[in-house]
């Protein structure tokens, strides 16, 4: 984990068709910048014909006038060799909403981290359906909002959270928020919405996996962390790990197993997303760690 969370360090991510070269033209752009590479990591899907994938942290002299001017290239580089690209900085601390029901465990684990520094993050907002964490979540001085949710409500309700969203934050982790996301909401953020999901997917999608888990029998238990789309836990996994259980673990034990899992796993995904070590290609991602 990353602990330069200011100074002159920078991120960049490249995606684009599989060609000769493309290291070297990259590398010979940043050195034209001045850039100091620090860590670099590449992927390809086929040497071949395939899609291929770069994440490079650097340093630059005078960051702010060098950033700027390095970004505003970056463009012209993409228009002539088809890249998809991501830059980001250190100095800019992303913004993180969290969206909970009525179970702190998750939301706990990533207000500890964001406390400690783990994840250099900004919260500016935790929305719930539920005002029950209200009073934990603002003695950390974090902003709360109730916004109350029903079958009859949940168009007026995801309006309001979209208000409260607005210009405010970059990404959404949903840390078990007990309700289904619409298409329109998910459409304004696009692989920037992080759900945990109590089950090691594909397995168990959907509500009651620890109960369905126990009822199979199964001897390992998991969580899944993932981008949210229009299909119901079926989006681009980041993270996953299991618990070995037996025979003696009886559903409410399952459950409580889950959640160390569940917040280890959810941690661990924010953290990746918040140092720009995620690449989505297509319903897949590839993980720079």
């Amino acid at each position: 984990m990353s602990t330069n969370l200011e100074g002159n360090r920078a991120k960049l991510l490249i995606s684009c068709p599989e060609k000769p070269g493309i290291i070297s033209t990259v590398t010979n752009f940043l050195l034209e910048h001045k850039a100091n590479i620090v860590h670099f990591d590449q992927h390809t899907t086929d040497p071949q014909a395939g899609i291929f994938f770069m994440r490079i942290e650097f340093d630059l002299e005078d960051f702010d006038s060098s950033f700027v001017q390095l970004e505003s290239d970056l463009h012209v580089l993409a228009r002539d060799y088809d890249l998809d690209w991501q830059l980001s900085s250190n100095k800019k601390k992303k913004r993180m909403a969290i969206f909970v029901s009525k179970m702190d465990h998750a939301l706990m684990e990533l207000i500890l981290r964001w406390k400690s520094k783990e994840i250099p993050v900004e919260i500016p907002m935790v929305i719930s359906n539920h005002a029950d964490l209200k009073d934990v979540v603002e003695s950390y001085g974090i902003p709360f909002y109730h916004i109350p949710m029903s079958k009859e409500t949940k168009e007026d309700a995801e309006k309001k959270a979209l208000e409260l969203l607005k210009g405010k934050v970059d990404f959404i982790v949903l840390a078990r928020y007990m309700q289904i996301l619409s298409p329109n909401f998910i459409s304004k953020y696009p692989n920037q919405i992080i759900n945990i999901h109590h089950s090691f997917l594909p397995a168990f999608v959907g509500a009651n996996p620890y109960v369905r888990a126990f009822n199979r029998g199964v001897k390992l238990i998991g969580a899944t962390a993932h981008y949210v789309t229009n299909d119901l836990d079926e989006g681009p996994i980041i993270e996953q790990d299991v618990q070995r259980i037996n025979h003696r673990y009886a559903a409410e034990d399952l459950k409580i197993a889950g959640r160390y899992v569940e917040r280890r796993v959810l941690a661990e995904a924010v953290s990746w997303h918040v140092e720009d070590k995620v690449l989505v290609h297509g319903n897949k991602t590839i993980v720079f760690t």
